[in-house]
């Protein structure tokens, strides 16, 4: 039989962590999807998979029977007294991060051992890391038990990437295909400063307790991102992350974009992790993975668990071509009138967080202010259906009349403060178990595996180390010296030679050599399909996720892939207590069931909006652009955005 060691570790920054290296090579887009998100297997909820007995670490405490479905991790206690009501009997895979298998140091111990790493909802709703390590000591020997152990640690990966599991075949790490190496895009200075601490204190830990593989570069300046992506080798990856705002995203994606190999470019699969003020596709991604709505360091929790599991989502993306004639891509939304102005005239309070926008929209009320404009559409053949009967729509058009090569790469600046997996040593105190002598070896990200403190051993119980096997998959490059990660945010140097960002900067226009087939040239008619309204707004809203901020739930019937730009505008007339109104009950998506009158929606292909008021602002994905008129079209699935499963089983009540 087998043996169970449960310990629950309630330090907020992991201590312990474990990921293996592997080998990567040019791969095609279709196997790089993939890998990244194979189709779950049709398995009921509570099929067992796996079952057996465990027993405890040290050797004398409880036994514990553990049943493996495709949902969760069921922990009862066997003896000495079986519990009416197990405590912590139920682990919820959408709360575990990944596991590994361990060893003793002591060479008398022929136990295995595998460890999962979990993020359970504290009583006061926030997550809190549990570590929860498995002892199997069947078998007499140490290689029947590692085998066993091994079993165990694949079968919950394979289940926690969507893999799917042999009917009645031999459960081992063979199944296991080379796990996706990430590049992840950091801005050192999102979040009110917060954005490196929390990456190198949770997403870090995190993504390599899952397995994966990593490599970090700190963005130094506007744009900087968008030109490591033109540069980049693609095939030496299998997604972009970035760990910032959505602004960093808008310039990976313009910068995949800007390519000459552009159409496989913008197949590469891109994530956030949300470190930003604006994080409106994370609290997207957060709704579809099934988790209940969050903010601040829970939103990044939930976005990290999320891009554990892997499964990549097509994500539409709108082509917006402004007055001057240059062209952008946005994954967002393109604002006019009340949202534009906050979103813009608040970045002086930057430094408050995710704060600002409430300031922002209290200022915004106190001078409301209207734009009269012309705003034109191509009407979706095919109108998205509500979610719940109380986010119906009003009908748009009962108020509407109608109307009669690519270029060379840019010279791009190395890599800078690269870091690396391989390893990755994190400045952290040392470590001593209780029964220990001489304190535990400081812990390292993947480099050598985490090293076991004994907190709930007893004196004389042996630490445990990771299973050299498991830790080196086979083929696995060997590690190769890198970069360590600093303890502070990096400071760019007067001397880096890097231009400065400056407040005037501005979206970078992209060479996208992808037609607009459903637009003709701005300041050419429309064509006869095409709706029409003038009049005076307060604010303009193109859309195309449901979010517009991570607790505003602008289009709630909205999704990734709908090939839909959802139009919202709001006329003149409406009160600022009204317009209040309308955006607290954005926060639950329930703005369309007040019946406001000045309130309007329309779903799209294309759009062209005319400002006839001389002076204001406009936004891209949160970027101010060129004021005047602009036009866009949506094209369907053009990108790949790392979205984890849907509807996680974990759904918090």
């Amino acid at each position: 039989m087998n043996g169970l060691l449960e310990a629950e570790e309630q330090d907020q920054r992991p201590e312990q962590e474990l990921t293996g290296s592997w080998g990567h090579g040019p791969r095609s887009t279709l196997v790089r999807a993939k890998t990244m998100a194979p189709p779950p297997p049709p398995l009921a909820a509570s099929t067992p998979l796996l079952h057996g007995e465990f027993g405890s670490y040290p050797a004398r405490g409880p036994r514990f029977a553990l049943t493996l479905t495709s949902q969760a991790l069921h922990i009862q206690r066997l003896r000495p007294k079986p519990e009416a009501r197990p405590r912590g009997g139920l682990v919820p895979l959408a709360e575990v991060s990944g596991c590994c298998t361990l060893r003793s140091r002591s060479p008398s111990d022929s136990a295995a051992y595998f460890c999962i790493y979990t993020y359970p909802r504290g009583r006061r709703g926030s997550r809190r890391r549990t570590t929860r390590t498995f002892r199997t000591d069947g078998a007499a020997t140490y290689e029947e038990n590692r085998a066993e152990a091994q079993r165990w640690a694949t079968a919950l990966t394979c289940l926690l990437r969507g893999l799917p599991l042999p009917g009645d075949g031999e459960i081992t790490p063979d199944l296991l295909p080379r796990p996706p190496r990430l590049l992840l895009l950091v801005n050192p200075f999102g979040g009110r400063g917060l954005a490196w601490q929390w990456c190198k204190n949770y997403v870090l830990p995190m993504i390599s307790e899952a397995g994966l593989s990593f490599n970090l570069i700190q963005t130094e300046r506007q744009n900087h991102a968008r030109e490591l992506v033109q540069g980049l080798s693609l095939s030496e990856w299998d997604g972009i992350v970035t760990v910032s705002g959505d602004g960093l995203l808008h310039e990976v994606l313009n910068g995949l974009l800007d390519r000459p190999d552009w159409e496989e470019a913008v197949k590469m699969p891109v994530g956030i992790l949300p470190c930003g003020s604006g994080n409106a596709l994370a609290g997207a991604v957060n709704q579809r993975g099934g988790f209940e709505p969050a903010l601040g360091l829970e939103l990044l929790l939930n976005c990290s668990l999320l891009l554990c599991r892997g499964g990549g989502h097509p994500l539409d993306l709108l082509s917006v071509t402004l007055a001057s004639g240059s062209r952008c891509f946005s994954f967002l939304s393109v604002a006019w009138g009340f949202v534009s102005d906050v979103d813009i005239q608040s970045e002086r309070f930057r430094a408050l967080g995710s704060a600002r926008f409430t300031l922002g929209t209290v200022l915004g009320l106190a001078t409301l202010h209207t734009y009269r404009g012309r705003l034109s559409y191509l009407p979706a053949t095919v109108e998205p259906a509500s979610p719940t009967p109380a986010h119906s729509l009003p009908r748009a058009k009962s108020e509407l009349t109608l109307t009669p090569d690519p270029a060379p790469p840019m010279a791009h600046s190395p890599l800078h403060r690269s870091v690396s997996d391989l390893p990755l040593p994190l400045p952290q105190p040392a470590l001593a178990s209780p029964g220990s002598p001489e304190p535990l070896p400081i812990l390292s990200l993947n480099g050598g595996g985490p090293e076991l403190a004994g907190d709930w051993g007893g004196a004389g119980d042996a630490p445990l180390s990771p299973d050299p096997l498991l830790s080196s998959p086979p083929g696995s490059p060997k590690a190769g010296l890198h970069s360590p990660v600093a303890e502070g945010a990096p400071v760019i140097p007067p001397s880096s030679g890097l231009p400065t960002p400056t407040p005037d900067a501005r979206v970078a226009a992209s060479t996208c050599g992808l037609p607009d087939h459903l637009l003709p040239p701005l300041g050419t008619p429309l064509p006869p399909d095409w709706v029409t309204l003038e009049g005076d707004f307060v604010l303009l809203l193109a859309i195309s996720p449901s979010h517009l901020g991570a607790d505003l739930v602008a289009a709630p019937h909205a999704r990734f892939d709908d090939g839909l730009v959802h139009l919202c505008w709001v006329r003149s007339g409406i009160s600022r207590a009204a317009l209040l109104r309308l955006f607290l009950a954005m926060e639950r998506g329930s703005q369309f069931s007040l019946g406001c009158p000045q309130l309007g929606y329309a779903a799209a292909r294309a759009f062209r909006l005319e400002p006839l008021t001389p002076r204001g602002v406009l936004t891209v994905d949160g970027e101010q652009v060129e004021y005047g008129p602009l036009q866009a079209q949506m094209h369907p699935g053009l990108g790949t955005l790392l979205t984890g499963p849907p509807g996680c089983p974990g759904r918090e009540p």
